[in-house]
């Protein structure tokens, strides 16, 4: 799809969708035809023209044009919530429409607090993201979208908004396919592949995949202690992004991709156990961002590892009370088969000290009991680095993609110590799940910068409602900040 800024809009077009917006205070249709904008206001005081956040309102065609309303509530300031919803409706007018040209109206909108580029930027990201529907495994395919030129008709020289809106949309879009897809699919094997794919795409990445064999010539104890119960074999999936100068230190991005967790001989309940499929949404994210940096082209290098592999309770499985050696050489009582997130990731982040990072993030789906905490829309956030902790933070909040400060204190460590091994991978009892899991990942970090995100509840919230996508945006804009300013 084309993007395009303009100064006003075409009505001569007779295949053109024009979209404007209407709160109960104000609107934004001074480029409409006289002919509209006069009957608009009679419209609205006989109330035939809805004014409610996110309802559409069809008029008349104008000059061969069709023209929608799309209400923002009160007035035409919203709230970055608000925002989303009216850009949800543009994105459902636009896959019904059969126009091959869309205008939005958008002179009068905008974000109370946020500069019109930021309202252009997120307006074209979260039209994208909604227009997202999946189809991959489905028989019959969603048509493709008659629209191919998208216009925004607005004063506000925006064109590098566009561009990261569009980058950002197309790397969590990218994230949601990987979690959507079903886990006879997605398989290790099948990340690897797509990891592949994306170095054969765009000449600025390399990737590298590390086999079980060459993992277990390392030492990787407690990938493996997960791994092995599985046919499926494991992978690490290191994809190298290069924007900067072989000296730059990179920023290392690891995700957990459990493609499938049934938690091992610690089984699951039956009842959910199909939306453990989401259960790779870390690395899905760290994939997203990848495809959306190797888009936008950042003066930075990044690393990302993906830790992938599946939990299954098979002969050659994981007991609770085996201990296992990690590649850090610390020692793992392993009591809980169902907290395997924490054993590839430990790994993984052991691996990462090889790169001599700048910093190190992890995203996991590692804990239910940060959802319990935090509910769906914060991602939960330590480190052992308050000032890394904050920028994070401050990423979050500046993209909307919020995440919330949580504590890592010597207090919990205590929880984690066995009298057969160096530490156990579960915490003592159910209180404070969350922060023993980070607790415990924390212990193989003592050499870099770090901070963990723990995503389990917003990387989905239900199996109908599918993957979100999230963190790519605030991956992405933490990166972004990182970039030195040209001088």
């Amino acid at each position: 799809m084309q993007f395009k800024l303009s100064a006003a809009a075409d009505f001569a077009a007779s295949d053109n969708l024009i979209i404007g917006f209407i709160g109960k205070e104000d609107n934004a249709v001074s480029e409409l035809p006289d002919a509209l904008s006069g009957p608009i206001a009679q419209w609205r005081t006989a109330q035939l023209i809805s004014t409610k956040l996110g309802d559409v309102t069809p008029l008349l065609q104008a000059d061969g044009a069709q023209v929608l309303l799309i209400g923002t509530g009160d007035s035409l300031s919203v709230s970055e919530n608000q925002l989303k919803k009216v850009s949800a409706a543009i994105a459902q007018a636009m896959t019904k429409s059969k126009a091959s040209a869309l205008s939005v109206l958008l002179n009068g909108l905008h974000v109370s607090g946020r500069s019109a580029e930021w309202t252009v930027q997120k307006l074209v990201e979260w039209t994208l993201t909604g227009a997202y529907r999946y189809d991959t495994t489905k028989s019959e395919k969603n048509a493709e979208f008659a629209t191919t030129q998208f216009r925004l008709i607005t004063d506000t020289d925006a064109q590098d908004a566009i561009e990261l809106g569009k980058a950002l949309a197309h790397g969590v879009n990218v994230a949601r396919e990987l979690g959507n897809l079903p886990p006879n699919v997605c398989t290790p094997t099948y990340l690897a592949e797509q990891a592949q794919q994306l170095a054969d795409r765009y000449d600025n990445i390399q990737t590298d995949i590390i086999e079980e064999a060459e993992m277990e010539a390392m030492g990787m104890g407690a990938f493996m202690a997960v791994s092995k119960g599985s046919d499926e074999p494991g992978k690490l999936i290191v994809m190298h992004y290069h924007g900067a100068g072989s000296d730059d230190q990179p920023h290392v991005l690891v995700g957990k991709g459990l493609t499938f967790d049934t938690g091992g001989i610690s089984i699951k309940p039956s009842a959910g156990m199909d939306e453990m499929k989401y259960d790779m949404c870390g690395a899905a994210s760290v994939f997203g961002t990848m495809s959306t940096l190797a888009e936008l082209q950042p003066k930075i290098n990044v690393v990302a590892i993906v830790a992938a592999a599946e939990n299954m309770p098979s002969a050659r499985a994981t007991r609770p009370g085996d201990v296992v050696t990690s590649m850090s050489g610390k020692t793992i009582e392993i009591l809980n088969t169902d907290a395997e997130g924490r054993l590839v990731l430990c790994d993984a982040l052991t691996y990462a000290e090889r790169f001599n990072p700048a910093s190190v993030i992890d995203i996991a789906t590692l804990t239910g009991a940060v959802v319990v905490g935090l509910g769906h829309h914060p991602m939960a956030v330590y480190s052992n680095d308050d000032n890394m902790q904050a920028e994070i933070l401050e990423a979050g909040k500046s993209i909307w993609d919020r995440a919330w400060p949580m504590p890592l204190w010597d207090d919990y460590r205590d929880e984690l110590d066995s009298p057969y091994a160096d530490l156990r991978n579960i915490g003592q009892g159910r209180a404070g799940g969350s922060i023993t899991a980070a607790t415990y990942l924390a212990e193989f970090t003592k050499h870099y910068t770090w901070s963990h995100l723990d995503i389990a509840g917003a990387a989905w919230t239900t199996a109908k409602e599918g993957a979100t996508g999230r963190p790519v945006g605030l991956l992405t804009q933490y990166l972004l900040n990182k970039v030195p300013s040209a001088s």
